[in-house]
């Protein structure tokens, strides 16, 4: 059929049959090719930071990271676009203030982190939290109320935390007297004078029973 054809439109007709066969073995080879499995992300929720006095910018920091590896998020630059979407209010105007005055502030999440940390933490805030720890005393709260804040303030210091027996002597010192008086009393060793458990001879009541004679 083709030598019936004038030579360009021989040559058309040729052209055209070698690109069908071109696109039609480009397609086998895509069927035939296995594909890579592919590995979801998990979106994970992260509370805002809103750099209020009191907020603990660690403990974000880590619901961010935790969250950014959660996403397989590995471009430095979509770290901290991760990490900037989860600030608020005063946090997120100082974020987008540093970006209006130097769009290159943020080149990794390293550094936007430093400088957050440097904004809105500083070092001081865990000096206070260790110095409050130390100076805890239970006062008008109950021993559980007291323990919470005991445990909530030793949470806050990361950077050098405080020893375990640090933290049990300073908790028992900052107990109240009837409230050793509770804790002594709940004690399982016997009495040595009476024999009964929960408290200790020097607190015995009990009354002292004359020896019989031999």
């Amino acid at each position: 059929m083709l030598r019936t054809l004038a030579p360009t439109e021989q040559y058309g007709v040729a052209l055209g049959f070698i690109m069908k066969e071109q696109r039609e073995a480009a397609a086998r080879a895509t069927v035939s090719t296995p594909s890579t499995p592919r590995v979801e992300s998990l979106k994970l929720h992260v509370n805002s930071y809103v750099g209020r006095e009191g907020e603990r910018l660690l403990r974000w920091l880590v619901e961010v990271d935790t969250a950014i590896t959660a996403r397989r998020i590995v471009d430095p630059l979509s770290k901290v676009a991760s990490a900037m979407s989860c600030l608020g209010e005063r946090a997120r105007s100082w974020a987008c203030g540093r970006r209006l005055t130097d769009p290159t502030c943020f080149s990794t999440y390293e550094v936007f982190k430093e400088e957050l940390s440097q904004a809105f933490e500083p070092p001081q805030n865990e000096f206070g939290s260790r110095a409050e720890f130390l100076d805890l005393q239970q006062s008008k709260h109950d021993v559980h109320a007291y323990a919470q804040r005991a445990r909530y303030v030793v949470s806050n210091i990361v950077t050098n935390p405080i020893d375990q027996a640090t933290k049990v002597v300073t908790f028992m010192k900052g107990l109240k007297a009837d409230g050793s008086q509770q804790r002594r009393g709940s004690t399982n060793v016997p009495c040595f004078r009476c024999g009964n458990n929960g408290h200790y001879a020097r607190e015995c009541t009990a009354p002292v029973q004359a020896s019989r004679p031999a």
